[in-house]
């Protein structure tokens, strides 16, 4: 008989969840699973953690969810798992009066069933009305411009109620007491149509359903959503999908998918128990999911992406448009690529030009952008990959008091945050600091947090890299700079938000760092304690060709490995050949890297499963696609001595293997069990039982959930991502945590 590991639940809910009954509920539902914790209420509004075997720690979560008080409502509600502290008892503890009050904003919650039904229902005065809420749904975050958090705070103050939505909203005993966005026909916001002209061309109803006819035709329709415009396009239509990419200059990355319903996404994906929770979320967030092999969606929507990212329609306007067009659409952001999303209509106007052939336009002002957020499943458990609608700003808890600290985040997938007690409030995805436009939203996100929490930061926490944007933003703040390392940035915001206590290892891989010595690193494997770190091993470094060049051209960074192994003679034939042998052996213009990522790109180079990435991590991505069904403990091996493990046994076996004929999926799977195995190996040598795996490199599911396996089964304890982005989204994090730890 299989024995359940025992695991820690920590959960934290929002909304009416004080007074009904919550708290006697949860203490009886945990004595009659035999777990042990506690709950309370808080400023957060009520906090608990239960501890036991996993198998009753799911149990818990499904009751939990369908038998709560008949009075409560939940807005929102994370859940982490935790390794056990070994809890005696289950009680309920006194509420937190003494702590630091803080007005958590909440996010942007979808669209509820009960104001679903409502727009459904013909004699009701919402019927189709397309900015139907109520308290348990609807816009927050994208309209809130001040606290409290009252219509006249929000972009909803140029709306004055109807009598009846006024009475609504006076009323104790109906759902829309206080729902500050409460709007109707009569006295709301209104959608419209526009041409590229900007002639408007329909009203209301008549709107969406010229919106979804210009989709039918394979145009491109600009909807301005929740959280600013979107790009909609039949994903069916590979003509349209490709005319979108040329027109918002996005030649491969993948896009997201918004299927009209769950019984839709079913039927071009996998989707388990887990995933179709997150799927019908009040976070609806884009959920990373399998194709099932059935055709109809556009090769064009996802290309190298093992994945199709799929969403429901999360706003009442999405699920209106969706029933005039009930087939699967690509949504992406409304701008070009590397730039901010467009948020008012006279920008959209204007940088959507020549995207968009239609504009499905409404006069409810957004407050500030925000995308979509991405998650996926991992290890069994929810895990964001891109944090913003849904979750931003929800603040992270830590476990001890930080002092006021602005976190400023890394260049790429760009996100900020504010220290406040013990809760670190994370902005949403900015994105990359690449453009001029870019930095301008970046340092607008700054203001925007700062000054919805009235909040007044004694010190900036930034990179390491002095030509980061953010960073040089920091230095010319003109307040207190704490500078920290990038990698220990990342492994501090994986163990902050895993609650880990105590000495770690931390395996800290991705593609770019600023490494202490000025290298590039990225291949690293810390001993932390508190707020400092021992670099205990590290990958063998080697040079990148042509610098910036070959995080774009992975063949250079493979043609740098054979370099080091076997000689200029070993470089293939290729356009510069002799350039790029001058630059290896003098140095020029080839920095070192320790980086895993960019060893990602030379294997995937040598395997011949890509050459080059038209966007950030597209060889690795392909590299993972690669492996397909093939399941092998075969693996190449990485040999550890002195203070760095060689890629050069892997490297000659793979090539040897890649001789004799062996398939791209093997080498590939082999390749990714070797990585899996050196964390083993270290883990075992440095002998710390609790490993904290964190970068962009631990987006790669194969890899995390082989790394994790191993590790359980020689007793680690292993910490992964879960509220925060593995990636650079969640840099921010780490760098409060680490600079409050050290002021």
């Amino acid at each position: 008989m299989t024995v359940s590991p025992i695991e820690r639940l920590r959960v934290t809910v929002q909304g009416a969840v004080q007074g009904v009954g919550f708290r006697p509920f949860v203490y009886r539902l945990a004595a009659s699973l035999g777990l042990k914790g506690w709950v309370l209420n808080s400023s957060a509004g009520l906090s608990l953690e239960v501890e036991g075997p996993s198998a009753q720690l799911d149990s818990f979560l499904e009751q939990f969810d369908s038998n709560k008080p008949p009075a409560a409502v939940v807005l929102t509600m994370e859940v982490s798992r935790l390794s056990p502290v070994g809890f005696e008892r289950f009680e309920i503890r006194s509420s937190q009066g003494g702590e630091e009050k803080t007005v958590a904003v909440l996010p942007d919650l979808a669209t509820c069933p009960e104001c679903l039904a409502e727009m459904n229902d013909l004699a009701d005065r919402r019927y189709h009305y397309p900015f139907t809420n109520c308290t348990r749904c609807g816009p927050r975050y994208t309209i809130v411009l001040g606290i409290p958090y009252d219509r006249p705070n929000t972009t909803m103050r140029g709306f004055p109620l109807c009598p009846e939505c006024g009475r609504e909203y006076r009323d104790p005993a109906d759902r829309r007491f206080h729902a500050q966005p409460v709007a109707c026909p009569v006295c709301g916001p209104h959608v419209w149509t526009e041409d590229m002209q900007g002639h408007t061309l329909a009203r209301d109803e008549e709107a969406i359903l010229a919106a979804a006819q210009a989709l039918e035709r394979g145009e491109v329709v600009a909807l301005k959503g929740i959280g600013g415009f979107q790009l909609l396009a039949d994903a069916r239509n590979e003509a349209a999908i490709e005319r979108l990419r040329q027109r918002k200059r996005r030649e491969a990355k993948p896009f997201a998918l918004m299927m009209p319903s769950l019984e839709a996404a079913r039927s071009f994906c996998e989707v388990s128990a887990a995933e179709e929770r997150l799927l019908r979320s009040s976070a609806a967030p884009i959920v990373l999911l399998k194709p099932n092999g059935t055709e109809g969606i556009a090769p064009a929507v996802a290309k190298s992406s093992p994945y199709l990212g799929v969403m429901l329609p999360y706003s009442p306007l999405h699920h209106l448009l969706m029933r005039q067009f009930p087939a699967p659409v690509v949504a992406t952001s409304g701008n070009q690529s590397d730039e901010p999303i467009a948020t008012g209509n006279d920008e959209a106007r204007e940088r959507l030009a020549g995207i968009a052939d239609l504009f499905l336009m409404h006069d409810r002002p957004v407050a500030r952008p925000c995308d979509d957020s991405v998650a996926r499943i991992s290890r069994g458990r929810e895990s964001i990959v891109r944090r913003a609608r849904g979750y931003a700003p929800l603040p992270v808890p830590v476990p001890k008091d930080l002092p006021p600290i602005l976190a400023v985040g890394a260049h790429l997938k760009n996100s900020v945050a504010i220290a406040v007690g013990r809760q670190v409030f994370l902005s949403q995805h900015v994105g990359d600091l690449d453009t001029a436009e870019s930095r301008v939203a970046f340092a607008r996100a700054i203001e925007d947090l700062c000054r919805l929490y009235s909040f007044e930061p004694r010190l900036v926490a930034c990179d390491l890299h002095p030509d980061y944007a953010s960073a040089q933003w920091a230095r010319a703040s003109g307040l207190p700079v704490a500078g920290i390392q990038h990698h220990h940035a990342h492994a501090a915001a994986c163990a902050a938000e895993n609650d880990v206590r105590g000495e770690y290892l931390a395996v800290s891989w991705d593609g770019t760092g600023y490494g202490l010595d000025g290298n590039i690193w990225g291949g690293e494997f810390f001993l932390v304690r508190e707020s400092e770190f021992q670099r205990v091993t590290h990958l063998r470094p080697f040079r990148l060709p042509g610098g910036e060049a070959a995080i774009r051209e992975g063949w250079r960074s493979a043609a740098s490995l054979l370099w080091e192994m076997y000689g200029p003679g070993a470089v293939p034939e290729i356009n510069g050949r002799a350039v790029l042998i001058r630059m290896l052996e003098r140095g020029l213009n080839a920095p070192v890297t320790t980086s895993v990522g960019r060893l990602f790109d030379a294997v995937a180079s040598l395997t011949g499963v890509a050459h080059e990435s038209r966007f950030e991590g597209q060889a690795a991505i392909e590299l993972e696609r690669a492996i397909s069904s093939v399941r092998t403990a075969e693996w190449y091996r990485l040999e550890e001595g002195g203070d760095s493990a060689d890629w050069a046994p892997m490297i000659e076996a793979m090539r040897s293997d890649l001789a004799r004929g062996l398939a791209p999926a093997e080498l590939s799977a082999r390749f990714h069990n070797g990585l899996a195995r050196w964390i083993l190996q270290v883990a075992k040598r440095i002998g710390c039982r609790q490993v904290v795996l964190s970068g962009g490199v631990f987006q790669n599911a194969y890899l995390v959930e082989h790394a994790a396996a191993l590790l359980e089964s020689g007793g680690f304890q292993v910490y992964t991502h879960q509220r925060v982005p593995p990636n650079d989204g969640g840099i921010a994090l780490g760098q409060a945590v680490i600079a409050g730890l050290r002021a």
